[in-house]
């Protein structure tokens, strides 16, 4: 299995969280981003929408992050990151798309960048952009959370989706300087998460293209 990844992408970030929450030997393949690499002839050739991740597993490459956790877990069930009751699973779903469709796709690096050019719009304005996102969404996470949580994971009493999700956002949350003081069931199970090994070892900090 080859991942194409970015060590600060968070979209990236999740599948690597996934592989290694179900133990799933996998080659990194480095592109990086602030040059174009994902622009390249020979990347578009793996993923034509130009984006990472891409997983390779066969012949065909596979596209968005949540996508390819969903095939993860239906190829490699065990430890499952979906609960089994229908309503369960649709509401680790709701908390998981609210950051990956909702914040993520806004607040993306192809977005900031095309604020700061063409549009012209100065460092600080697009650093308020991407706060005022965190904030609107965070609000509405820690509001469920506060239902659902256990204090060390999103919903419920295990690692979901939801979790999978969460703590790249609150990476790039702290890397902008969002104030999470009002979101404390957030970092609470954020801490809790990034002491685990499978999350420790999809760290940004700790992959083989981290400056």
């Amino acid at each position: 299995m080859k991942l194409y990844t970015y060590y600060r992408s968070s979209a990236a970030y999740r599948v690597r969280i996934a592989l290694n929450l179900k133990g799933i030997a996998y080659e990194s393949v480095p592109v990086d981003l602030k040059p174009g690499a994902h622009r390249r002839p020979d990347y578009l050739a793996v993923n034509p929408q130009g984006l990472v991740p891409a997983l390779v597993d066969g012949a065909q490459p596979l596209s968005q992050s949540l996508a390819i956790i969903e095939y993860l877990e239906e190829t490699h069930p065990q430890p499952a990151l979906l609960p089994r009751a229908p309503l369960e699973r649709a509401r680790v779903r709701s908390l998981a798309l609210a950051i990956a469709c909702d914040l993520h796709p806004i607040n993306n690096l192809r977005v900031l960048n095309y604020l700061r050019a063409p549009l012209g719009i100065d460092e600080g304005a697009v650093n308020d952009w991407y706060r005022h996102w965190v904030a609107q969404v965070f609000q509405g996470l820690e509001a469920q959370a506060q239902r659902s949580s256990d204090g060390r994971h999103l919903a419920g009493g295990q690692v979901t989706l939801a979790d999978v999700c969460l703590v790249p956002q609150l990476f790039n949350a702290r890397r902008f300087n969002c104030d999470l003081a009002p979101y404390p069931m957030l970092t609470a199970v954020g801490a809790h998460l990034e002491s685990l090994p499978a999350f420790a070892r999809a760290a940004p900090g700790v992959q083989p293209d981290a400056p």
